[in-house]
């Protein structure tokens, strides 16, 4: 029940309208009812006053661009969601599809990439700025186009299970005619982005586009889609180093390829715990469904090779102290998700999943002060 008494005309305009108040902000908008309403006008209201409420707990997952404050002023926000929820109508469905507004997932793809090239870098050194701002765009374009092919294969799946029913193509905003233009779109962009490398790591980026193409089938016909997945989003491990290098340094990529692989089956297993009840149902596979109650000390052992690999990276890339004391804090962060994730909560889930972003930047902060330390 709403503790603001609004008309319907105004509540048809709030609803309407471009900048939607905080709800905690609405008793001081309390308006004087009018004692001689008729019974049309309540029931009116009563109509609006639901797909008001209805509205309001899509748009409180994310911080509103415009948002007025008890002051009267007004305070605008850039987050991802906010900026898909003003963009034109029409435009936001694609949006969507590409994942805009959920980010997480491009910052996971582009950490491996900011941890290769900051290992790339000169002794002493920051790493190269315009390298990472290239790879954060082919990132965002290639995330875009891995969920646009994921919800195009998954259509007839994501119509089954709540979390995904609203998505673009599932829910019939965009056909699959238009989805297939638009990744035609993001590749075209993605392939731009990979043509400013050299010869290797163009070769060497093409070669990763059947595991972009094929990862959505894998949850068909294997437990373990996580783990493609791994090889899939840590490509950047490797790519990272060659862009920078002219090509890899194998004892340095494959160690902090694999740990990043490693690092995938831990955030995407709890990620999945969230949809196995469903999963179940259709008949989908995930490493949260075959681990189950033994999810935990799985989770321990890929934590252990991960921090493995990384050390292993850290040794011939000759790291110093502060690459090591950082890799002590990121263990401890990986610890506390484990020990205190409950796999039956949905929204644990979610929350331990997007602490990874931490995760990486943390990681990639002692690399790069790591090689600062270098003589």
């Amino acid at each position: 029940m709403l503790q603001a008494k609004l008309s319907p005309s105004i509540l048809r305009r709030i609803y309407q309208g471009a900048c939607f108040p905080s709800i905690s902000c609405l008793p001081h908008c309390r308006l004087q009812k009018d004692q001689m309403r008729t019974r049309d006008d309540l029931l009116s209201e009563s109509g609006v006053s639901r797909r008001l409420l209805h509205t309001h707990s899509e748009i409180q997952q994310s911080i509103r661009l415009c948002k007025t404050q008890p002051n009267g002023r007004r305070s605008f926000s850039l987050s991802a969601a906010s900026i898909v929820s003003s963009a034109p109508a029409h435009v936001q469905p694609y949006l969507r599809l590409m994942r805009l507004d959920k980010p997480i997932g491009t910052w996971l793809l582009y950490l491996p990439c900011s941890w290769s090239i900051a290992l790339a870098a000169d002794p002493g050194c920051l790493p190269d700025l315009g390298m990472l701002a290239l790879f954060g765009t082919g990132a965002l374009l290639m995330r875009g186009a891995g969920c646009t092919i994921n919800d195009m294969w998954d259509k007839g799946f994501d119509k089954k299970v709540s979390r995904t029913a609203s998505r673009p193509i599932a829910s019939g905003q965009i056909s699959q005619f238009q989805a297939l233009v638009f990744l035609g779109g993001q590749l075209s962009g993605a392939f731009g982005v990979l043509l400013c490398l050299n010869y290797y790591s163009i070769a060497l980026g093409a070669a990763s586009l059947s595991l972009v193409v094929s990862y959505p089938l894998m949850k068909r016909i294997t437990y373990w889609p996580q783990f493609v997945l791994g090889l899939t989003f840590n490509w950047g491990a490797l790519l990272g180093w060659s862009a920078v290098k002219g090509s890899c340094d194998w004892s340095v990529c494959l160690p902090l390829y694999f740990s990043g692989v490693m690092w995938t089956l831990i955030y995407d297993t709890i990620y999945a715990h969230q949809d196995k009840e469903d999963d179940m149902k259709i008949g989908v596979k995930s490493t949260a469904l075959k681990f189950q109650d033994q999810t935990k000390p799985w989770l321990s052992a890929f934590t252990v090779a991960m921090m493995s690999g990384l050390v292993l990276a850290g040794v011939n890339a000759e790291q110093t102290l502060p690459y090591y004391a950082i890799l002590t804090t990121v263990v401890l962060h990986l610890t506390h998700q484990i020990y205190t994730l409950d796999i039956n909560k949905p929204e644990d889930c979610w929350r331990k999943f997007v602490s990874n972003k931490n995760l990486g930047l943390l990681l990639f902060l002692g690399i790069v002060i790591g090689n600062l330390w270098k003589q």
